[in-house]
């Protein structure tokens, strides 16, 4: 962000009728998301759908700023990561059977301590993980093409919308019709959830982020099921389950390794040279948080800190050195999520969450829902950081300023929390806390997985070992968050985005075959290479359109959803 005091044209880019039309659907979106993550134990991303809605609505208000649209569907979108984080955690305090002990106050002050630390996170880590880095960031990438392709005609229009409405009724055929599985080709193979998921999302994902990452992605994949649960049991070394938390082990520690290895790496040598260039008065002024922000800017955001800080000492109970811990352990993990969703467009929030919790938990909390309450802080703060960072990505491509794209985050933000809260307490006071759980009518799944873990670590060897290598790899130059999620998340995941990579590899390799077999003259080559360039910039352009219509036209389908699913869980 720049300095507050700069009378910036960002203001231009919010309007009323945006904000209006923002919070109505940060309202609708927010509650879907709650319902959804809690039912289906998955949450699709509202971007590219709320892109589409805020171009519509302004459109029809007389408004065609693609940047206004932008921050339009910034407020619809920012609340469904914020309902994410308490879904993906708090329910774990129920199947414990702990639900006496906790409040809608605990609540709300675990999804506003987490929102306050994501936009603060965000906003100092925007320039690196956006402006400085290629990281990829499909999503963004996705709705930045959907909002562009409005103003197109022609192919560009027409490959956007058409792979979009492809892949939305290809979803629907699965999830509403069941005329199609859900499961291609799995097999029983113990501990390995083997299979390749139907997918048109996962396979875009893997085509956008590309060969290299998806590679490094699927090691990971093969070494912990196939090298590390299939292999080690099969050896007698461990039994199944025992292989599996292994493996959850390691993951967490790659990826926080990973996490760990952007500061040592990259933030830290940054802050360094500008103190050094601060104390020469010389050097670039970019390098510093003192010359990125004004002293205005510093200062809410030091205001946000505190109040969060506030909030999970006085609110949530924990003591101020675990309050410190969080706070510091929430940047690493918030550099994670950007990371995450900027290479693969998934968000693991609960997993960061997770992460945070086993800390606190080996420094000798034993509360039980203290635990959650850190966990949902981080989840919480970690799944606004993904959004955050997707939406930054989508301004640096079609020229939305980033205040404007952080103010309107922070307003989605902000009633997401109360919105969250809010249906979250009326599920629990309409169906109880035992409806909550594996094989109940809200799965939470991932919330289970959080509530198995609050007794520690299941390999502390292997979470160390995970831990050094992350740091390790990364500060080597090699993509150990990539490996991580490729240990952590299912099987089937994994296989699903590799081949979507393999299609893309396929794509341009094809593609390069057909320019060259229009160059038949050799004498021409010299020509050829002069025109290269353009042939290579529309090929490129027609496969990311192609892709991200396919990725948003399964993420719409999955909104859609989501709302009739709360239309009929509520008049149920």
């Amino acid at each position: 962000m720049s300095s507050l005091n700069e009378r910036a044209p960002w203001r231009g880019q919010i309007s009323a009728a945006g904000i209006l039309i923002g919070c109505i659907g940060c309202v609708i979106i927010t509650a879907s998301s709650v319902y959804t993550a809690l039912k289906m134990g998955a949450l699709p991303w509202p971007t590219i759908f709320t892109s589409i809605t805020a171009l519509v609505l302004l459109r029809a208000a007389g408004r065609t700023n693609l940047n206004e649209a932008n921050v339009t569907q910034i407020i619809m979108s920012a609340g469904s990561m914020v309902a994410g984080g308490l879904a993906f955690t708090i329910p774990g305090v129920w199947m414990l059977g702990l639900d006496a002990e906790l409040s809608w106050i605990e609540i709300g002050g675990v999804a506003l301590a987490g929102t306050l630390i994501g936009l603060v996170c965000t906003a100092l880590i925007r320039r690196r993980f956006v402006e400085e880095s290629d990281l990829e960031y499909p999503i963004g990438t996705a709705a930045a093409e959907t909002l562009m392709a409005s103003r197109a005609g022609g192919a560009t229009g027409k490959g956007l919308f058409g792979s979009m409405a492809a892949a939305g009724v290809w979803c629907a055929l699965r999830d509403l019709v069941g005329a199609i599985p859900a499961m291609i080709g799995a097999l029983p193979i113990p501990g390995v959830a083997f299979g390749i998921y139907n997918s048109p999302m996962l396979l875009s994902v893997g085509f956008l982020v590309g060969g290299a990452a998806v590679a490094f992605w699927l090691a990971g994949g093969l070494i912990a099921n196939f090298g590390i649960i299939v292999g080690g049991s099969s050896m007698g070394l461990w039994d199944v389950a025992g292989g599996q938390g292994i493996v959850s082990s390691l993951g967490m520690g790659l990826m926080m390794g990973s996490g760990i290895g952007v500061v040592v790496r990259d933030i830290l040598p940054a802050v360094f040279r500008g103190m050094r260039n601060g104390r020469d008065g010389g050097g670039s002024c970019e390098t510093t948080a003192a010359h990125v922000f004004g002293k205005l800017d510093r200062g809410i955001l030091a205001l946000l800190v505190t109040a969060a800080a506030l909030l999970i000492c006085l609110v949530l109970g924990l003591s101020p050195i675990a309050c410190a811990i969080v706070v510091a352990l929430a940047f690493i993990t918030t550099i994670m999520g950007a990371q995450s969703v900027g290479q693969t467009g998934i968000d693991p929030m609960e997993i960061f969450g997770l992460i945070v919790l086993l800390v606190i938990a080996a420094l000798g909390e034993s509360d039980q829902v203290r635990l959650f309450f850190v966990a949902g802080v981080v989840a919480v703060a970690c799944g606004l950081a993904g959004d955050v960072m997707s939406d930054f990505k989508t301004g640096k491509i079609i020229g939305t300023d980033p205040r404007a794209m952080w103010v309107g985050q922070a307003i989605g933000a902000f009633l997401g929390c109360a919105v969250s809260v809010a249906v979250m307490c009326a599920l629990i006071n309409a169906y109880g806390p035992g409806a909550f759980g594996p094989g109940k009518l809200f799965v939470s799944a991932q919330a289970s997985v959080v509530a198995t873990m609050v007794s520690g670590i299941p390999s502390v060897p292997a979470f160390a070992l995970g831990l050094a290598a992350g740091v390790a790899l990364y500060c080597l130059g090699i993509p150990s968050m990539m490996l991580g999620l490729g240990v952590y998340l299912p099987f089937y995941m994994t296989l699903s985005a590799s081949l979507g990579a393999a299609v893309k590899i396929a794509y341009d390799h094809a593609a390069a075959r057909g320019k060259r077999d229009t160059h038949v003259d050799g004498a021409m080559a010299a020509g050829a290479d002069a025109g290269s360039t353009d042939g290579e910039t529309s090929h490129e352009e027609t496969g990311i359109i192609v892709a991200s219509g396919v990725l948003g036209g399964e993420s719409i389908v999955g909104v859609i959803i989501a709302l009739a699913s709360v239309a009929g869980g509520l008049l149920g």
